[in-house]
């Protein structure tokens, strides 16, 4: 089986790859590659596990079953071949696919880039992937039919499972088979009817109720005879459902079954005789039994009376006895009623004492409480007063001193309009005198000298001095500027 280090330094590669998506495929790939091989290991592990807890071919061997063992041997050492063969297929094609990686690293290490280096890539590239998606495709057909397989496995166990409880259900709920210690130990019942017990000697002669088969093919077995209402035709279909029985059984399972279903009649016919004999000894013994009873209640009846008639002179002295209990109580009531009334007017008459205590306390203290707030308001409104005379002596003091600070502002306010006014003057003149001197200087005349134009500045002159005999040897010919940006041209 591949190990991790199936793509060892792939990290190596000195020219990396233009396309990010394809460093983003080379992760999922190897994401990929690592969860495989997680899942592959921990089917080993639980195949190694399985395979300590087999016992079932020491079993086989201790209880003699050699054609089992044979078996079994030979189907696991087919599978054993089948999955060998499986692994080295696989090992051969990640062989493969390992082999086109390490090309294509090799292709990469010390080249430059070119066209030709570019499309052998994606060849090697393309080998790669179709190998890939091979083994994926491999893989997936195999798992699909390694799960088909699984399912019908667990059908078949399932089948086979239900089969062997059927068949410990049906041994368990089975009455009609006894024990030898029980049929040594408990006699036969000899009231029973000979059908019944008829019944009961064949089925014990043949097997019990199924027949000698077990639950699961005798159920199949009435399924189809009941289909095809006991014709003969019903055992071609008979056979599909019972493939390990021949039709000689299934004949033999027909006349058992049949001489059930005359033996099982005659049993209820016999019941039903029994039952009708049983109902007649019934009533019989009912009718005899009411006449005891209907004596026996005369006699009950004789007692009632005299027990009823003491009962009565009991509920009578009970009456007597509750009455004066019940005038003893209404007198003790009364006698508490007028205790209790007493208790209750006192109670009010000191209640309303207290009540008019309580209001005369209330009234002294609202009488204090108001002279208190009169004093408090009384001094309240002479604190407002003086805070009213207060506020007016500032209030003068306020206007006095505005009008102090209006007036030092009106004399700022008429010294800066007097300074704007004389600079504005100044500026005025100023502006008058530089105006007549640029008239005088317009009014000049200037020549015209043509030469001016291509006469040496004076900078020129000054670089001119510095410059050898091996100077630039003559006037340049050509000046190089930069060039003039087409949106300045003409500007």
């Amino acid at each position: 089986m591949a190990d991790t280090t199936l793509f060892p330094g792939e990290g190596d590669c000195s020219v990396q790859p233009t396309c990010s998506s394809d460093g983003l495929d080379e992760r999922r790939t190897r994401q990929e590659v690592a969860q495989f091989l997680r899942e592959a290991d921990k089917n080993r592990r639980l195949i190694e596990k399985l395979e300590k807890e087999r016992p079932l071919r020491i079993q086989c061997r201790r209880n003699g079953w050699t054609d089992v063992s044979g078996e079994l041997e030979e189907c696991e050492k087919v599978l054993e071949e089948e999955r060998n063969a499986e692994k080295i297929n696989l090992q051969k094609q990640l062989g493969k696919i390992y082999s086109g990686v390490r090309k294509f690293q090799r292709q990469l290490i010390d080249v430059k880039p070119t066209p030709e280096l570019i499309e052998r890539l994606k060849d090697i590239m393309s080998e790669v992937e179709i190998s890939i998606s091979a083994l994926k495709e491999e893989q997936r057909s195999c798992f699909e039919d390694l799960l088909k397989e699984d399912r019908t496995c667990r059908q078949e166990v399932t089948a086979y499972q239900k089969k062997i409880e059927n068949w410990s259900l049906a041994v368990k709920s089975d009455p009609k088979l006894p024990t030898a210690s029980t049929a040594k130990s408990k006699p036969p019942d000899r009231d029973l009817p000979a059908e019944v017990r008829a019944l009961e000697a064949f089925l014990q002669k043949t097997g019990g109720p199924h027949g000698g088969w077990d639950q699961f093919d005798h159920q199949a077995f009435l399924k189809v005879w009941t289909k095809h209402s006991g014709q003969p035709a019903y055992r071609k279909e008979a056979k599909l459902y019972l493939p390990v029985k021949t039709l000689e059984e299934i004949e033999q399972h027909e006349d058992w079954h049949q001489e059930m279903i005359y033996l099982q009649d005659r049993k209820r016919e016999a019941i039903q005789r029994w039952k009708a004999s049983k109902n007649k000894e019934r009533q019989t013994r009912i009718q005899s039994q009411e006449e005891a009873e209907e004596a026996e209640r005369r006699k009950m009846e004789a007692k009632s009376h005299a027990h009823l008639y003491r009962t009565e002179e009991e509920k009578r002295e009970a009456a007597r006895r509750l009455e004066e209990w019940k005038e003893e109580k209404q007198r003790n009531e009364e006698q508490e009623e007028e205790q209790r009334v007493a208790e209750e007017i006192l109670k009010r008459k000191q209640a309303k004492e207290e009540r008019r205590r309580q209001l005369e306390v209330k009234l002294v203290i609202e009488e204090q409480l108001r002279l208190k707030r009169e004093e408090e308001e009384e001094q309240e409104r002479r604190r407002r007063e003086e805070e009213q005379r207060d506020m007016e002596e500032r209030k003068r003091e306020a206007a006095q001193g505005i009008k102090r600070f209006n007036e030092r502002d009106l004399h700022k306010v008429e010294a800066k309009l007097q300074e704007k006014q004389r600079r504005e003057k100044e500026e005025e003149e100023r502006q008058r005198r530089i105006a007549a001197k640029l008239k005088e200087k317009a009014d000049g005349h200037v020549s015209r000298d043509p030469s001016r134009l291509t006469r040496p500045t004076k900078g020129w002159d000054e670089r001119m001095k510095n410059i050898g005999p091996s100077g630039g040897g003559g006037p340049v010919q050509k000046m190089f500027h930069r060039a003039v940006p087409t949106w300045r041209q003409g500007l």
